[in-house]
């Protein structure tokens, strides 16, 4: 009986890995696609910059009238007025972002950076709070290199914030291109 539950065990295991077997080449194709993005992007830094503010915009806007027909469907005043005014702050947020996406980009930098800084310190301090544990170390050294990024990109604000936004989108379109590519030929077998 354990014997069988091993091997049946074994057999539901490698179904996924099969199945991912079998369209490994649709994961190297969208790697690729990702990193011919990731050098359009590099290449201009400024229009990457734009096309992500427009990305947050639209999503924001999708958001806030999201909220607005949620506070339509709720019952009593005080739960219509909360959620058609968070309804109403994120589609005007939206709104701002395609207006005047260069001042919206100076904004999203901003935020950026602190929550940056925010992040980077919250993972210095979780690192020494394991400190007798194996590899808090690093923990320390990635929050502080993180802090560093954030207080980079607070330094450079607003100049920075015409390439900041557009250069995270390029290194994050190459590394997920290319951890596709990997992992399609790693599946491939």
């Amino acid at each position: 009986m354990k014997n069988g539950g091993t091997i049946m065990a074994d057999a539901f295991a490698r179904a996924p890995l099969e199945a991912l077997r079998v369209k490994w080449g649709w994961f190297v194709a969208l790697g690729v696609l990702l990193l011919c993005c990731s050098v359009l992007a590099f290449a201009n830094l400024f229009i990457a910059t734009v096309v992500s503010v427009y990305y947050v915009g639209m999503l924001m806007l999708f958001g806030g009238v999201v909220y607005l027909v949620h506070a339509f469907q709720v019952r009593g005043w005080e739960h219509f007025l909360s959620w058609a005014l968070s309804g109403l702050l994120y589609t005007l947020a939206g709104l701002f972002a395609f207006l005047n996406p260069l001042l919206a980009s100076a904004a999203f930098t901003l935020l950026l950076a602190v929550a940056l800084v925010v992040a980077g310190v919250f993972r210095v301090w979780v690192g020494r709070r394991m400190k007798p544990g194996k590899g808090w170390g690093w923990i320390v050294v990635s929050g502080v290199v993180t802090v560093l990024a954030g207080c980079v990109v607070w330094l450079g604000w607003p100049v920075n914030s015409l390439w900041v936004l557009g250069l995270f989108l390029a290194v994050d379109l190459f590394f997920q291109g290319w951890t596709l590519v990997v992992f399609g030929f790693g599946v491939r077998g």
